[in-house]
Parts: structure tokens; sequence; C-alpha cells
């Protein structure tokens, strides 16, 4: 699957996880909450 860009920079942050559930591609991030991206 390919990886929006959008997703890919937030993922780089400090603090941020790439999870994959039920067939999407979530970031979040624990430190700074406002970082958030879905994909698919």
């Amino acid at each position: 699957m390919k990886v929006k860009s959008s997703v890919r920079s937030l993922a780089r942050k400090d603090g941020s996880v790439v999870v994959r559930r039920r067939g999407h591609i979530y970031v979040i991030n624990k430190k700074h909450p406002n970082f958030k991206a879905r994909q698919g």
C-alpha cells in the first residue's frame, strides 16, 4: 500500500506511532495529540 506524503511526514515527528488497524494506516502521537493522520 502506498503511504501518502502527509502521513509519512507526520510519522517522522518524535513520539509518533504508525498503527495498522482493520486495513487502515493511522499515525498517532502521544506527545502532540494534534498530529493525527489516517489513510485508507
